[in-house]
Order: structure tokens, then C-alpha cells, then sequence
């Protein structure tokens, strides 16, 4: 039922809702490096590829399941993941957070033959291993990302033109337009303003690991326990997915 109303709600060009045009899934719990994911693929390919994404909703890896479409679902260690989720969002409670998370991994149990899991650190360091393991699963022949100064930098710096919200940059995601439409557009995109907290918003920052720091305290309430463990224990059991 969710799906056609994401669709309405989000009719393009990002967040992608699954369609009969999709190529990929790439979709996960949020601050579990989506983002990253969606800039660091298209960057690796000679097409664009169209990609559903950034909905991080259980309904689009499912409806992927269901029709075959191959999928990356992303994975990120529950306490980084729900306390970065809390920076970026701060009128989010911890509780709630973590809840969703929870609420989001175990629906998808019961598909994670049909996925391939990429595992944050995987993903952040080493996701042309992760793009090889999709290759290997469902027969593609996606071209992998390689973990250079020179691609990195270009990854965040294209990132960081998100907050523009730009038609260009949201559609290069999704894979409507190419990367050289995209650098073409960049002097233009420079020049536009965007709102200080989200020009940063997707890049891994110093300053919030100090945030999260803070933030460990409310970790640790004692009434937090059953919700931690809870977590803790469908991260794992995702996470075996993921291989060493």
C-alpha cells in the first residue's frame, strides 16, 4: 500500500520509487550511507543506470524481491546509525529511532536471500567488493567503484550539491541524467545558495563524532536495554549476510 502513495508523493527525479524501468535497488535504514552508495556507483558507470533509492522504506526491497530486480540492501551498526540519524534530526527521539530501525531490518528477514547486503564499512572502504558481490548474485555486469583519492573527492564534492536540490543533481542519482550533463552544470551549481546544515549534511564531518560523543550518554539509559539488544541482534543476523 505504500507504494503508490510514495509515488505521488516523491514523482522524481529523487527519491526514485521502484518502477518497471528500475535497473537497481539501493536502499537501507537512513545515515547507513545511501547517499554514498547512489553517488559512488553512478560515478563507476559508463551509463546512466536508473536506481531506486532513498525511500528507506521496507516496501521497495521487497517489491524488489518479488519481481526479481536486484537489490542492494545497506546495513550500518545500530548505535552510529540511530545516533547519526538523531544529528541530522534532532527532533527524532532515541527510543523512536531505534524502534524503526528495528521495525525496518526485521521485515526484511524473511527476503535477505533475494538481496545483497553492503555493510557500512564495506561500503564506505571497499564497495567495489560490495558491487562485485552484486555482479556475482544476479548476473550483472555493473562496473566497480575503486577507492582513490581522485574518486573520493569527487564523490563528496558532487554530494555536497545535494542541498541545492537541484533537478541535475537529484536526476543523476537516478540515473536520468549522465555524469558529464552533471559536470557541466557544476560552476552553475556552485554559485547557487543552500542551507549551511545540509552542505555537509552527507559528508562524514569530525565535528560529528563529538555530536555523537554527547549522544552516547542517552545510549546507555537502562531503559533502553531491550530496544539495544533488539537491534543488535537484526544487525547480526543482517550483517552474517554481508560475508567477512
Amino acid at each position: 500500500m505504500y507504494l503508490p502513495f510514495a509515488r505521488l508523493k516523491y514523482p522524481g527525479p529523487s527519491p526514485e520509487v521502484i518502477s518497471p524501468r528500475t535497473e537497481l535497488v539501493i536502499d537501507g535504514y537512513f545515515r547507513s550511507a545511501n547517499t554514498f552508495a547512489v553517488y559512488a556507483f553512478q560515478l563507476s558507470q559508463d551509463r546512466p543506470v536508473r536506481l531506486a533509492h532513498h525511500l528507506h522504506a521496507p516496501a521497495q526491497m521487497i517489491a524488489a524481491a518479488r519481481r526479481g530486480i536486484p537489490a542492494l540492501l545497506l546495513i550500518r551498526e545500530p548505535h552510529d546509525a540511530t545516533l547519526s540519524e538523531l544529528i541530522y534530526e534532532p527532533d527524532v527521539a532515541l527510543p523512536d529511532a531505534l524502534a524503526e530501525y528495528c521495525r525496518y531490518y526485521e521485515r526484511l528477514l524473511p527476503w535477505l536471500s533475494s538481496f545483497v547486503v553492503g555493510e557500512f564499512e564495506q561500503v564506505t572502504h571497499d564497495f567495489g567488493a560490495v558491487i562485485h558481490r552484486l555482479n556475482a548474485r544476479f548476473g550483472t555486469g555493473f562496473a566497480k567503484f575503486t577507492h582513490t583519492d581522485a574518486s573520493m573527492r569527487e564523490c563528496f564534492a558532487l554530494m555536497k550539491h545535494r542541498g541545492t536540490q537541484a533537478e541535475i543533481v537529484y536526476g543523476f542519482e537516478s540515473g536520468w541524467f549522465t555524469l558529464g550533463q552533471l559536470r557541466r552544470e557544476l560552476p552553475a551549481l556552485a554559485c547557487q545558495p543552500q542551507p549551511p546544515e545540509l552542505r555537509e549534511a552527507w559528508i562524514p564531518a569530525g565535528s560529528r563524532e563529538h555530536l555523537k560523543g554527547a549522544l552516547h550518554r542517552q545510549w546507555l539509559r537502562p531503559g533502553l536495554a531491550r530496544l539495544r539488544e533488539r537491534a543488535q541482534l537484526v544487525y547480526q543476523e543482517i550483517r552474517a549476510a554481508a560475508g567477512p
